[in-house]
């Protein structure tokens, strides 16, 4: 069974790869999604400022918070799900202070977060 919504973006997908490309670049590339969003949503929401939406801040992984880590990206629903390569990911925890964001967070913490959101959605 696909996710909620599923079929709608497959199908909006198949039929962007039809659009020209002259039209795919408008407005910095994200014309044509605006086009679309503004059938659904207020002009104000697509034209408003671009916001930053950060990940919950944490620079250096280290006692819970690593086994944390360790535990779901670790997981079988991980492992199953197959997003993450096994040897970036060694490399991450084998120096977990060592691969820093530019934003100065890190990145094992980041991908940590994606797959415990992954699993707390189900996915």
């Amino acid at each position: 069974m696909a996710a909620p919504g599923f079929e709608e973006i497959a199908s909006f997908g198949l039929q962007y790869l039809e659009v020209p490309p002259d039209q795919k670049l408008r407005d910095g590339g994200k014309g044509i999604l605006k086009d679309v969003a503004r059938q659904v949503l207020p002009s104000q929401v697509i034209d408003r400022p671009k916001g930053y939406f950060p990940v919950p801040a944490l620079k250096y992984l280290e006692g819970p918070f690593l086994e944390l880590a360790r535990d779901a990206l670790g997981s079988r629903a991980a492992k199953e799900r197959g997003i993450f390569r096994r040897g970036y990911l060694d490399a991450l925890f084998a120096d977990p202070k060592g691969h820093i964001t530019p934003l100065r967070g890190s990145e094992l913490w980041q991908a940590a977060l994606l797959e415990l959101w992954l699993q707390a959605q189900g996915a």
